[in-house]
């Protein structure tokens, strides 16, 4: 009798992962992607459904669609059966598709935005609330440009032209920056994957080399240990908002963690491990666990808190506070960074305090990490980064920085 079972692509998982479809009939094995996808974490692989959690809001809609390919498949291979069709696995995927999709398939390619805009709910239910801002920043842009340009969307119509188009209206209607641009085409062909994953796409055009999301490095600036050392003996006792935020800030400074990990530390965070200090840290981003050795500044300002960390603040106050601060501490250098918009270069001076905002603390450990001559592994270890590629978009080192620490190398002797 033939039989369905539902089994995960990477059970271990700590993302999602794709959902497989193992049909067995007649000494045969049909695996089939049912473009579903869930964190493990959620997986009742005895009954081969979600869980039913609390977590987990859509584990009931999640496992109707389960119910729904069981129940196409086994319609399928009866309709063959009946018709006395030879079931290879190839004719019963392509009857299971038929299944599945029926008009379904041809709403969808017509209504390319309500498709997006289904996705974008489901992803809601795991994902950060700035992934969703993203998403729906692509649905305006795409809403916007369809009605502007009168262009009708469908996956058929995603093509070289509604690249080169779309990408047009991004950077010269829009104005947007290169790496924003980018991330909208990214994010584009995200949700193109999906689909493709789901059977509803068949146009693979955005896989194309051509069809690419720009990316540029974007020029940031880190503090030195010697501005480090200046904002940390600065007096702040008259402004007792700039003193905490401040000593968060530091603490980013010489730990690695991001913000959404500095404002959140806690006494348990704090460990003694063979008479030293380290910070034990399970980061919200990633689910990372690091350890991290806590110097002496660190502790310094651990105890002046008793280890009970000030309030946090949002992100963008904590920003305006930082350059307030950066400014007290006369941290004045001037800066000029440049970004492109298409083939437009955008410059911004200003002293260097006026930069300053919270991931400078991040960017400024990885930096004097790797000055001080730390290996990038051991840093990377620290940060929580998986490929060397991604770290060293954090060091920030000058080409004449650069030449003066080469030049005290035994191959420039």
């Amino acid at each position: 009798m033939p039989e369905a079972r539902f089994v995960l692509k990477e059970p271990k998982s700590t993302d999602k992962t794709l959902v497989y479809l193992f049909y067995r009939y007649n000494n045969q094995v049909l695996k089939y992607s049912t473009g579903e996808k869930i964190y493990p974490k959620f997986w009742n692989s005895e009954k081969q459904r979600a869980r039913d959690t609390a977590k987990y809001a859509e584990a009931s809609e999640f496992n109707q669609r389960l119910n729904n390919i069981e129940t196409a498949v086994n319609i399928s291979y009866r309709r063959l059966i009946n018709n006395g069709t030879v079931v290879t696995k190839e004719v019963l995927k392509k009857e299971l598709n038929k299944e599945l999709l029926k008009e379904e398939l041809i709403e969808m390619q017509i209504d390319f935005i309500a498709w997006l805009k289904e996705e974008i709910k489901i992803a809601g239910v795991s994902q950060k609330r700035g992934s969703i801002q993203v998403y729906n920043a692509l649905v305006n842009h795409l809403t916007n440009f369809a009605e502007i340009k009168r262009y009708k969307l469908s996956f058929e119509s995603i093509d070289f032209d509604f690249y080169n188009r779309f990408s047009d209206y991004l950077i010269n209607d829009c104005k947007l920056l290169t790496n924003t641009y980018g991330k909208q085409i990214k994010t584009l062909k995200t949700f193109l994957n999906i689909a493709t994953e789901k059977g509803l796409n068949k146009n693979l055009i955005y896989k194309n080399k051509r069809f690419k999301a720009p990316e540029e490095q974007v020029e940031h600036i880190y503090l030195t240990s010697e501005e480090l050392d200046i904002i940390y003996r600065t007096n702040f006792k008259k402004k007792p908002s700039l003193d905490r935020v401040r000593d968060m800030f530091l603490i980013g400074c010489y730990t690695g963690l991001r913000f959404s990990d500095f404002t959140q530390l806690k006494p348990e965070n704090l460990q003694t491990v063979k008479d030293r200090l380290y910070l034990h840290v399970k980061t919200i981003k990633t689910g990372e666990k690091v350890v991290i050795p806590v110097n002496t500044k660190v502790k310094a300002i651990w105890e002046k808190y008793e280890g009970v960390m000030p309030r946090a603040i949002s992100n963008q106050k904590m920003n305006d506070y930082l350059k307030e601060m950066g400014k007290e501490a006369e941290i004045k250098d001037t800066i000029t960074l440049k970004r492109t918009n298409g083939r437009n270069v955008i410059e911004r001076s200003g002293p260097k305090h006026d930069f300053i905002s919270t991931h400078t603390a991040r960017r400024s450990f990885a930096t004097n990490a790797f000055l001080s001559g730390i290996s990038t592994l051991s840093i990377m270890k620290l940060t929580g980064h998986k490929t060397e590629s991604s770290f060293m978009k954090y060091i920030k080192v000058s080409q004449e920085r650069n030449a003066e620490i080469l030049s005290n190398h035994d191959f420039f002797k």
